[in-house]
């Protein structure tokens, strides 16, 4: 049996049915109830991994855990995404310390080593910053921290760094884009020639199922961090555009300066924090840099140590996704590419 945290969502759906299409047993763990799994065959465990009970149940009978359950965003109280990204990674690892499991596979982010900066062609030997721009990232990187410094002869752990996943079922990255497009606030910032890495949700389900095989005591994986992206960089702004377009909307043209997007984004978030406001701002810092840098990364090292390359081209992820969109969304869970 193989614990997926997050099995109901975005990322953790695709593996889930990766897993169950070659014959895996698989069990959630999830604060409500996931029918369309059930109706698969999952275990389904209703609990909070914030819980060191839940952890302990979810994890009894298992062999290893893909923890992929995360609370991302670019904004909100410290404490919230602490308390999911952090306690709840240590709970697991604690649960399954405690019941022997032999694997556990962490769902990081690139952010985790982004400061904000540009970076081009980064790999893994980049260093963890002095500072982080979100709440989000800072937690991610004291979580994976965590799962890599616990790995040992009992307990094999590695992380999966995958960056701006998109694809079907995505209810986070594209919808909020789209959303942005659609009200006509979306804004090229900076000279709109910023490459980026992005990652279909199919191809990085797959690196994790590679990554789980592999990641056994003294294994290459073990103790590992992994950028998992397709392998080529894409233009920012083409790519959004690309998307926009094909969802009916005009492309964006209009531009603003990133020195005077980053003052803005400064600015609501101070107004955001004097407020108080739980929404996110139009604008963060974190956001500025992601839509005005470069941020794309080399998969060298997965291709080597996972025997992972990319089952679906950008071009038919790309496809897959304005399929979705034109047919107006669905409950994808554990779709198929």
């Amino acid at each position: 049996m193989i614990l997926v945290t997050g099995g109901g969502g975005f990322l953790g759906g695709a593996i889930v049915g990766k897993l169950l299409a070659r014959g895996d047993r698989v069990r959630v763990i999830g604060r409500r109830r996931y029918p369309w799994l059930e109706a698969a065959g999952v275990d389904c465990v209703q609990g909070n991994i914030a819980d060191p009970a839940s952890c302990r149940k979810a994890v009894d009978g298992c062999a290893g855990i893909i923890h992929t359950a995360a609370i991302p965003g670019v904004w909100g109280e410290y404490s919230v995404y602490y308390n999911a990204n952090y306690l709840g990674t240590k709970n697991l690892l604690d649960a399954a310390r405690a019941e022997g499991l032999t694997r556990f596979l962490y769902t990081s982010t690139p952010s985790v080593v982004h400061g904000g900066h540009g970076i081009s062609g980064g790999d893994e030997s980049l260093p963890y910053p002095d500072h982080y721009l979100t709440p989000y990232a800072a937690t991610k990187a004291l979580a994976e921290k965590l799962v890599l410094a616990a790995n040992a002869t009992d307990l094999a752990t590695a992380a999966i760094r995958p960056h701006l996943i998109f694809g079907p079922g995505d209810t986070q990255l594209i919808p909020k884009l789209l959303a942005r497009a659609r009200a006509g606030t979306l804004r090229i910032i900076g000279d709109g020639r910023n490459r980026v890495s992005v990652s279909y949700v199919h191809n990085v389900a797959d690196a994790h199922v590679h990554a789980y095989d592999r990641l056994t005591a003294g294994s290459p994986v073990a103790g590992q961090a992994y950028f998992v992206n397709e392998p080529e960089p894409v233009n920012c702004w083409d790519f959004i555009n690309r998307i926009v377009s094909g969802a009916g909307l005009p492309k964006i043209t209009k531009s603003v300066p990133a020195g005077v997007a980053y003052a803005a984004g400064w600015l609501c978030e101070m107004v955001g924090r004097m407020t108080r406001r739980r929404n996110d701002p139009r604008l963060t810092r974190f956001l500025v840099t992601q839509l005005s840098t470069d941020h794309w990364f080399t998969v060298d090292k997965a291709r080597r140590d996972l025997g992972w390359e990319p089952a679906v081209s950008l071009d038919e992820g790309v496809e897959a996704l304005l399929r979705e969109i034109a047919g107006g969304g669905k409950d994808g869970g554990t779709a198929s590419p």
